[in-house]
């Protein structure tokens, strides 16, 4: 069982392994985290978007999840749209 709350339907081939790939990270934290993110922005994300959202997920868990959570500030060379908006994101959930 993925957590995932929305359904493929309607999302391309791309977008459907951007959402199978955030529900499916190996650490459960980030799978709540960028799984809840996915489901609801994935379907109105911008092609530049998906690009960048493409690029956080290759970041392995361990080093992803301090920045967060804010345990580690965000380096500059990551830090882009998306990311702000998975952080906005987070301020906001509720598990």
């Amino acid at each position: 069982m993925t957590g995932t709350k929305r359904l493929s339907e309607g999302l391309d081939a791309h977008r459907r392994k951007l959402l199978f790939r955030s529900w499916h990270r190996g650490m459960r934290e980030m799978d709540l985290i960028l799984g809840t993110f996915a489901d609801a922005e994935i379907g109105t994300l911008t092609a530049e978007e998906i690009d960048q959202y493409e690029r956080l997920l290759d970041i392995a868990d361990t080093e992803f999840l301090p920045l967060v959570t804010g345990e580690r500030p965000v380096p500059a060379e990551i830090d882009c749209a998306v990311l702000q908006k998975i952080l906005a994101s987070r301020r906001t959930m509720t598990f």
